[in-house]
């Protein structure tokens, strides 16, 4: 079975492998796995990007998305235009996707578009074409920072066991699997308003949901970090020798945050 692997913290933004996509299928027929794919609108790798924070804490994520090559596709289910090969790959056929515009609506993860010139739907394959020469999809071999991988399931036990999928709860089964994807976390700043000064080292605890907590030291900016936080309500607290402790409660995180400036008095 075939899958891809796509470690998120290895992803540097660079759009290179959406680039590929459309360099291989942009003006290219590769039937009868694609019609070639119009020059805008199409994403069939797609760079989602995401701005995490508030000024000045703020860090850009991005992700790669694609059609997920379902082990229980959705898809399939809907239509007979799909049809799952035995290395996994999910295909729309081109020519049973004519004129059916509502094949768009059959994934759960929106990577089907239309392509009105040609009057068909269309969607991510996986390169088969490529895949069938023994080569890599293009998205693959284009990355530069091995972030995007593909091969057998086999090849990469050890890491699905830690990745992630996309909307598990769809129970469509995906071959495409996350490593570190994004979550949230939360920043702040410690200082001191007397000294007018930061606070270098000052002890920070974070709890949160389901017994989480966490603890980390001020840096020598006064900074601190806590990432890859679930969405929830927590507690932070701040204790440095020689100054009162300081909590906040209730701490609705529905997305990354910038606590912002924490004075310590003594």
């Amino acid at each position: 079975m075939k899958v891809f692997v796509i470690d998120i913290a290895k992803c540097n933004g660079c759009y290179g492998c959406q680039l590929a996509c459309k360099d291989e299928h942009v003006n290219n027929d590769w039937m009868p796995y694609a019609k070639p794919q119009p020059d805008t609108g199409h994403f069939w790798m797609k760079l989602n990007e995401k701005t995490h924070g508030q000024v000045p804490k703020v860090k850009l994520e991005y992700t790669p998305y694609t059609c997920m090559h379902c082990a229980d596709p959705a898809c399939v289910k809907k239509s007979d235009a799909f049809y799952k090969r035995e290395d996994g790959l999910v295909i729309l056929d081109p020519l049973k996707a004519e004129g059916k515009k509502e094949l768009v609506d059959a994934c759960p993860y929106g990577v089907i578009y239309w392509n009105e010139s040609l009057n068909i739907a269309q969607k991510c394959t996986g390169c088969a074409h490529l895949v069938d020469e023994g080569q890599l999809p293009h998205c693959v071999d284009f990355c530069a920072t091995g972030a995007l991988r593909f091969g057998e399931a086999e090849e990469f036990a050890a890491e699905i066991a830690q990745a992630e999928v996309m909307l598990p709860e769809q129970g469509t089964r995906p071959n495409v699997y996350y490593l570190n994807l994004p979550k949230l976390f939360i920043g702040g700043e410690v200082w001191d308003p007397i000294a007018d000064d930061i606070v270098e080292g000052a002890k920070v605890t974070l709890t949160g949901p389901n017994g989480f907590t966490a603890e980390t030291l001020s840096d020598d900016f006064g900074d601190f970090w806590f990432r890859q936080l679930n969405a929830g309500t927590y507690t932070l607290k701040i204790e440095a020798p020689g100054f009162q402790p300081v909590v906040k409660e209730a701490i609705a995180l529905t997305d990354s945050l910038n606590i912002g400036d924490i004075p310590l008095n003594k």
